[in-house]
């Protein structure tokens, strides 16, 4: 899921209801999952990729902030 950031990587898990995860496992420390939602349309929504944009560029600032 480049249109969150580098790294991130999109679960699909398919049931009776789509569901989505977004997370990224590209640093040591942790596995970091930025959102999970059910999917209810065709596309995901750009709500969803904004949260999910919107948590990675506060991961990212966190991390900066440790080191």
């Amino acid at each position: 899921m480049t249109s969150i950031g580098s790294g991130v990587i999109e679960i699909r898990i398919h049931t009776d209801v789509e569901h989505r995860i977004f997370y990224v496992a590209k640093f040591e420390e942790a596995v970091y999952v930025l959102h999970a939602f059910q999917k209810k349309g065709n596309k995901t929504s750009q709500r969803d990729i904004a949260l999910g944009r919107s948590r990675f560029s506060e991961l990212a600032v966190q991390r900066d902030r440790r080191k």
